[in-house]
């Protein structure tokens, strides 16, 4: 009998170690940012210095057969070269698929397009760098809530036409997705996390910053004394605004004054920046010195929201499930053949087709979906309701950009706004394709993983 338990005994032990050194135990996570501020002698000519420092910062992940990336830049767009570049090297480099990358800009509107040398290899090596830090590591996901954010498309109650405002009423995702990485001693790593808002509100200072997406990040980062990297992601934004803009909308009611001084009138077509801004004027100062504070108290809503959902995750795990997919769809096409911001109704001819790429990371029953365009809120919200996973999440203005302009939803093209009118799609196409498009490749995840 003692030799019948010491040999049970010796089964078990040894099944306890070979399940221990499975593909789930060499779940290993990685994290890494880079500084890709451009130098100020870089700088165009109508910007006036640099605010904040802006980062490509970078989650790689691996299961000990593949590996895959989670990587968010500063910038107003992730232009397809940019990404393709990056992407390339990181499957000869470091054994990143190519399906495994999702490259994401925060969508910052104080970002000159371009601007900096090397932007490229800074972005590879926050990659390269993260890649180097791989540790055994556990993954968590949780949802918050934040309503720093709000739908911007509303009637106005003066002239009774559509226009940019804050709409309470309007369709709003105020959730917060949240996804950490910590080491298996609880230490932590790395934070991804997904909202839906434009990181618009110091676009007038005509000053370098990352916005509202970066002022969250530093405020995370800091509170855990720099030993984890916040990653943010956008949420399906195109028709989300930070809801706390009213020093915006009072620069604008001054800058359609100024020109209307002169003769111009600017009220259906806003100049970009702060163009035709008396910057010296005090009330213009006031204002702007209230935007600048007002990213950094968003920032920190935010990033106290992100930390709170951070907080209550008591159940992190090990996965062996890392799946990438990419598919593009193409939508009828159209071309405005008149001019004005919003209001009236716009005129179109046929153009060719616009396509759109769609991207699906899967990081155990985590669901990455993204789209390389400005999709409106609702179809966002209508993934996360169709999908078989609970924890889905949509991931915009990554891989790439659309030539699509923004991607309203199918009622929205009802509505003569700006980010409508100004839209290269016919009506009826995008919002189911970019749906269906990526629940498939939410199939192909779940067949690959039987």
């Amino acid at each position: 009998m003692k030799a019948l338990s010491l040999f049970v005994s010796f089964v078990l032990t040894t099944f306890a170690a070979f399940a221990q050194s499975g593909p789930a135990s060499a779940f290993r996570v990685g994290a890494a940012k880079v500084d890709v501020t451009p130098a100020e002698s870089e700088l165009p000519k109508n910007y006036e210095g640099i605010l904040d420092h802006l980062y490509s910062r970078a989650i790689v992940i691996d299961n000990g057969a593949t590996k895959a990336a989670l990587l968010t830049l500063d910038a107003g767009a992730m232009p397809d070269q940019l990404w393709q570049n990056v992407a390339k090297r990181a499957v000869v480099e470091l054994g990143i698929p190519e399906k495994h990358i999702l490259m994401t800009a925060t969508h910052s509107h104080s970002v000159p397009r371009g601007a900096g040398t090397g932007l490229e290899e800074k972005v590879f090596q926050s990659l390269k760098l993260a890649n180097e830090k791989l540790q055994p590591s556990r993954i968590g996901y949780g949802a918050g809530v934040s309503y720093v954010n709000v739908n911007r498309n509303l009637i106005d109650p003066k002239t009774h036409r559509w226009w940019e405002g804050p709409n309470y009423e309007g369709p709003s995702d105020k959730s917060v997705a949240v996804v950490k990485f910590e080491t298996l001693n609880g230490d932590p790593i790395a934070v991804y996390y997904n909202y839906a808002m434009h990181a618009v509100t110091v676009g007038q200072l005509d000053q370098v910053s990352a916005d509202a997406p970066g002022a969250a990040s530093r405020y995370i980062e800091d509170s855990f004394d720099d030993k984890i990297i916040a990653v943010w992601s956008t949420g399906a934004a195109g028709d989300q605004n930070p809801i706390y803009f009213q020093q915006t909308f009072d620069l604008r009611e001054i800058r359609i004054k100024e020109y209307a001084k002169r003769g111009e009138d600017i009220s259906n077509a806003m100049p970009p920046g702060g163009q035709g801004l008396n910057k010296k004027d005090t009330t213009v100062a006031k204002l702007m010195s209230q935007q600048k504070q007002m990213i950094l108290s968003m920032g920190q809503f935010l990033g106290e929201e992100v930390m709170h959902v951070m907080r209550g995750m008591e159940r992190m795990q090990v996965t062996d499930r890392i799946f990438g997919g990419q598919k593009t769809i193409s939508c009828p096409g159209r071309r405005r053949t008149d001019s004005g911001r919003a209001g009236s109704p716009a005129t179109y001819e046929d153009a060719d087709p616009v396509e759109l790429r769609l991207s699906l990371v899967m990081i155990g029953d985590i669901a990455f979906g993204a789209v390389n365009g400005e999709v409106f809120n609702l179809i966002g919200q209508r993934l996360k309701k169709e999908s078989r996973f609970a924890q889905t999440m949509m991931v915009t203005l990554t891989n790439g950009m659309a030539r699509s302009g923004y991607i309203p939803n199918d009622a929205a093209f009802g509505y003569y706004t700006f980010e409508v009118l100004s839209s290269r799609l016919k009506p009826g196409c995008a919002e189911t394709g970019i749906v269906n498009g990526l629940l498939d490749l939410m199939d192909e995840a779940e067949k690959s993983h039987r």
